[in-house]
């Protein structure tokens, strides 16, 4: 098929690619959905299927030249979750689901860079990025099982507001890390990154403001979405020029914007224009696994994911026990943290452009096969912790 595109000149490649990669996502989740798996899991398999190392529907060039939907995708993303950072949720929250997130998620990061940094003797940088990465979840597939199962109580209350702060305290680990990573010239080296994203997240936060300003009442949806968009890729931009992350840029966007207004209708609409771009985030990013370094890595693969789910149950089972919660959401609340897709991905890769050669190209795939695994084992988890830690259920 690719020997067949490449007849036509660049753009119509490029067009009749992303068709190709959209109707293989959409294919591919009529499957998985029959074997009720995530969407995301769909995506992921479809991009293997259709990918250079497989039936190569699509020129290998192409696959490369798609790399920005990452930053893209990562934006929008980020941006949603700045939605959940409203002032008054983090009043009501209060420290002490703050202390319990970071529990869960501090430890499940240090747990994998301590065994595999100390264990697996590895670089590291790699160790680092992989440990950032591990604080992550992805709420999605919790959140449609506490919607499926009509789910309610404390520890249903307790679980997500964990997940709305989980990827904060990613997003904002992962700035730290590549910060120290980057820190090659002493102080002042390390000085530079910080001050770049302290820039940009104030950047963001007047950039919110200036969104609640323009999104008067007369404004039609359509231009809502346009400004909303154009803030977007204007912001992710500019933190590409300055070769810092947009997450956090962007969820303090979200956020700046979020606490101006009483109402998330914007961000229900910016999340209507976004599916193709999930798709097509989620397609390249399993175009791009290698599946020759998927088999070599072996040890590695397996321990980072064992490890993470170990570092999420003894983070909230510890957490829990020292912040007296209740039984229910000390023993049950780390196996509905277990899913990790989205955010973790599109720091795969980031990290991949900033280890660079053989050694990112493995962590992009670690970070690939393991979302695929999650995205199949996680629902189970994440079922068993709702089923048996909620008060309230309608099975």
């Amino acid at each position: 098929m690719h020997r067949l595109l490449k007849v036509f000149p660049i753009q119509t490649q490029i067009i009749l690619s992303i068709a190709i990669i959209i109707v293989s996502g959409f294919l591919m989740t009529r499957i998985t959905k029959r074997l009720k798996l995530p969407t995301v899991t769909g995506y992921i398999l479809a991009g293997i299927l259709i990918g250079p190392e497989l039936f190569h529907f699509v020129p290998r060039a192409i696959v490369h030249n798609l790399s920005f939907i990452s930053d893209v995708a990562l934006s929008f993303i980020a941006f949603d979750v700045g939605r959940y950072l409203k002032r008054e949720v983090l009043e009501s929250a209060g420290l002490k689901v703050l202390l319990l997130t970071m529990f869960e998620s501090l430890m499940s990061g240090l747990v994998v860079f301590t065994v595999l940094y100390f264990g697996f003797k590895l670089e590291f940088k790699f160790a680092m990025l992989l440990g950032a990465i591990a604080t992550a979840t992805a709420p999605a597939s919790t959140m449609m099982t506490i919607k499926e199962y009509n789910a309610k109580g404390n520890f249903i209350n307790t679980l997500l507001q964990v997940v709305a702060f989980d990827d904060v305290v990613c997003l904002m680990v992962f700035s730290a890390v590549i910060s120290v990573i980057q820190n090659e010239a002493g102080i002042l080296g390390l000085l530079k990154p910080i001050g770049l994203n302290i820039f940009v997240i104030i950047l963001g936060y007047f950039m919110g403001l200036l969104l609640n300003f323009l999104i008067v009442p007369t404004r039609s949806q359509d231009n809502r979405l346009l400004l909303t968009i154009a803030c977007l890729l204007l912001l992710t931009g500019l933190c590409q020029i300055a070769n810092v992350s947009p997450l956090l840029c962007c969820m303090v966007f979200g956020a700046g914007f979020r606490n101006r207004r009483q109402s998330s209708d914007l961000f229900r609409q910016v999340n209507l224009f976004t599916p193709p771009i999930m798709a097509l985030f989620f397609i390249v990013s399993g175009m791009n696994l290698s599946l020759t370094s998927l088999f070599s890595m072996k040890q590695i693969g397996i321990a980072y994911v064992v490890l993470r789910l170990i570092g999420k149950y003894a983070g909230s089972y510890l957490g829990g026990k020292l912040l007296g919660y209740p039984k229910n959401v000390v023993k049950y609340l780390g196996f509905a943290l277990a899913p990790q897709a989205g955010v973790a991905l599109g720091l795969g890769f980031m990290g991949e452009r900033l280890l660079g050669g053989e050694i990112g190209t493995l962590f992009l795939n670690i970070i690939l096969a393991s979302s695929v695994l999650y995205e199949m084992i996680g629902p189970v988890m994440a079922k068993y912790a709702i089923i048996h830690g909620s008060e309230e259920i309608n099975i």
